[in-house]
């Protein structure tokens, strides 16, 4: 059991409590509310309506000047800490049950969680799943909400996978998470670093605070745990520096632990060498194909056999909303890809036109989110611009920014010599029809930014909107 560090104590602490809160609004009689200091909203404002509906317990980091009989009040020196602590340990510390691998890095978290996800489930295991499309408990699927839920979700899922007599699990690590101390009490059996590339810059304001917020996953891990790093990227070593787990490493071009060559690019997948074997897999780019080695790495990591591995590669299927193509009657491919990030736009870009047979035309449709980091914005237009044939931009979520501010801010990162390739569509639905109307037998729509997705943010309000939806709609209305 984890102890939390306390500072004061007011009240007594010989007390029954029914649950764990840290919303005010959800606080019932007799539960604990935890006040913490949010970015935009200070939980140490609401602990006399928590008291008010039931609270009988308040954990914070000020004490309130006025202290209500009754009610014990406990001040800590971080409440994210104790809150994440308080729930591992309200649960039983399920982590510590089932072996907990977590997944950091800015893309590829979702990928490798889900293809892990899939070739246990596929090795005849029990898995859980903790992502951004999904969350699933062996075979019982949940809406997920967040990259990495808060802490009371996640031990509350890792206690159902305990029930459930969960194998393994495989959970995305988001920056935000490790910032806010949601995965603080947890019992990795293992940890993996994709890549790191510009993201995030809006919440950890510089790239080496971001690269460090990451780099404390690794350092938290124990001594029985395993450490994998993709060591083609520059920041694979730096994950490894403290860390107490046992270092492997995986990568394409770089001598590694795990490698995986490339010896054949198609649209409908890749094949590649592994420990000497071929073997075919339907996932495509080279991106792809670190995330490949990544779980194959993985895999062995957690005992399961070689042959055994790669002859579930094979089967594995691409992830909602990650590189998920759709072809035309008359041959258009569309691409409907998540990539929110310059790296990531790059990655799916550059896999496209490796894979070109000819002269068809690269379409692609893309913008970007609002009330976020605004300094990609041009990055991500001159991105697009610059590897495909047209570039339309459009909008994203513009969540409460106005959406034509976001599209100007785009067009600056637009090269002079790019201009002619470039047209600005507010609309999203209608820029993803101008796509298709430009379109040609064998030519390659790329629809990027919201992938899985299935909704659009505007104002604060959020409406139904499916990328995968609009595009098949449009290639039903496109004559043979």
């Amino acid at each position: 059991m984890y102890k939390v560090a306390i500072t004061k104590v007011f009240g007594t602490t010989a007390i029954a409590i029914k649950n764990l809160v840290f919303d005010s609004r959800k606080v019932e009689e007799k539960d604990v509310f935890v006040a913490q200091k949010g970015l935009s909203v200070d939980g140490h404002l609401y602990i006399e309506k928590a008291i008010d509906l039931g609270a009988i317990v308040i954990i914070c980091e000020d004490f309130p000047k006025n202290k209500k009989e009754g009610v014990t009040y406990i001040q800590v020196a971080n409440a994210n800490i104790a809150l994440a602590i308080m729930a591992s340990n309200f649960y039983d510390n399920p982590s510590a049950k089932i072996p907990l691998v977590g997944i950091t890095g800015t893309n590829g978290k979702t990928t490798i969680a889900s293809l892990l996800y899939q070739l246990f489930k596929k090795a005849g295991y029990k898995v859980g799943l903790l992502s951004t499309v999904k969350i699933m408990v062996d075979d019982a699927e949940f809406k997920a909400t967040h990259t990495t839920p808060d802490s009371v979700k996640i031990n509350f899922y890792l206690d159902k996978m305990v029930e459930a007599g969960v194998d393994f699990c495989f959970m995305e690590v988001s920056s935000h998470g490790i910032h806010q101390k949601r995965t603080e009490g947890l019992t990795f059996a293992g940890g993996i670093f994709t890549n790191l590339s510009h993201d995030h810059l809006d919440y950890h304001e510089t790239f080496a605070e971001y690269r460090n917020v990451k780099k404390q996953f690794f350092d938290s891990l124990p001594k029985s745990a395993f450490a994998l790093t993709n060591i083609d990227d520059k920041n694979g070593n730096f994950m490894l520096q403290n860390t107490k787990a046992k270092k492997k490493t995986y990568a394409l071009k770089t001598l590694a632990d795990f490698k995986v060559k490339i010896l054949e690019k198609q649209i409908s997948g890749t094949l590649i060498s592994v420990y000497g074997i071929e073997v075919w897999t339907k996932l495509i780019g080279v991106f792809n194909m670190y995330n490949v080695t990544a779980i194959i790495g993985t895999a062995a990591l957690l005992g399961l056999g070689k042959i055994e591995v790669l002859t579930i590669i094979s089967e594995l299927e691409s992830v909602s909303g990650r590189f998920e193509y759709v072809i035309s009657k008359n041959g258009i491919t569309a691409i409907v890809d998540y990539a929110h990030t310059p790296d990531a736009l790059k990655n799916v870009l550059e896999t496209i036109n490796d894979i070109r047979t000819g002269n068809e035309k690269v379409i692609t449709v893309v913008g970007c989110g609002g009330d976020r980091d605004k300094t990609k914005r041009p990055k991500m237009a001159h991105i697009a611009s610059q590897l495909s044939t047209q570039a339309i931009f459009t909008s994203d979520n513009p969540r409460t920014e106005n959406p034509q501010t976001i599209l100007d801010e785009m067009e600056v990162g637009v090269s002079p010599e790019n201009y002619k390739k470039t047209l600005t569509v507010l609309d999203r639905k209608q820029a993803i029809k101008t796509a298709c109307k430009f379109s040609e037998s064998g030519d390659i729509l790329l629809i990027a930014g919201k992938g899985h997705e299935n909704y659009q943010e505007i104002d604060g309000v959020r409406t139904h909107f499916d990328d995968l939806e609009e595009v098949k709609d449009c290639f039903n209305q496109l004559k043979n």
